[in-house]
């Protein structure tokens, strides 16, 4: 009965010692890439810092520098993951764990679209801004209420078509966003038939009249 036992004992320990270099190693691979990653995410801030992109759009009134430094923030940490998850695949394989490389292989080749998700949510941050200061400047006339209340509608709906691209980039219900898309590009080519239509009754109305006068003048 204590044979069995001692063997499995035996066993056990011999088997983690023989783990044990490969622990070693893949700690050390996987130490050197979160170094590597902070490294880079320290260097891809000082390049933004260097080129003064928060300065930049301040001065063009297109984003506060608080709204920049949250999205180079954001881009920087998904630097950051992204080394970390490329030196987790040899650490897991030296581990001998080589099913759970398949998923991160997948999460891997899914990242680019989380970038380009962060560079959309950029980009469509810059243009709400910018449409909601030219709507409030070109519509002074109204009242500045009004123009306040123009301006943050503009802003609200370009930030809104943004979340859903990039919702769409992300692969999230994108049946969903699609037909949210068609229905309101109907919403809106129906609302402008209308406005147009109602409102362009009377001149069409004179224009007939004023047709029918000539003719029956000849």
């Amino acid at each position: 009965m204590i044979q069995p036992i001692n063997e499995f004992i035996m066993h056990s320990v011999s088997r983690f010692f023989d783990f044990v270099p490969n622990l070693i190693g893949g700690v050390v691979v996987l130490l050197i890439g979160v170094i590597l990653a902070g490294l880079l995410k320290k260097l891809l801030i000082g390049l933004l810092s260097f080129f003064r992109l928060a300065t930049i759009l301040q001065r063009m009134r297109l984003m506060n520098k608080n709204e920049v430094k949250v999205w180079e923030e954001v881009l920087a940490e998904v630097l950051r993951w992204s080394v970390i998850i490329l030196f987790l695949i040899p650490t897991l394989e030296i581990w001998g764990l080589s099913r759970a490389t398949g998923v991160i292989n997948n999460f891997l080749l899914y990242l680019p679209n989380v970038i380009v998700t962060v560079v959309i949510g950029f980009v469509g941050l810059v243009v709400a801004n910018l449409v909601s200061d030219l709507v409030r400047q070109s519509v002074t006339t109204l009242g500045e209420t009004s123009a306040n209340i123009l301006a943050v509608v503009s802003k609200t709906i370009i930030i809104f078509f943004t979340v859903l691209v990039g919702m769409n980039q992300l692969g999230i219900a994108q049946d969903l966003i699609r037909i949210l898309f068609t229905g309101i590009i109907a919403m809106v080519a129906l609302a402008g038939g209308l406005s147009f239509g109602l409102g362009g009754q009377e001149v069409a109305k004179e224009l007939l009249q004023g047709l029918k006068k000539k003719l029956s003048g000849k």
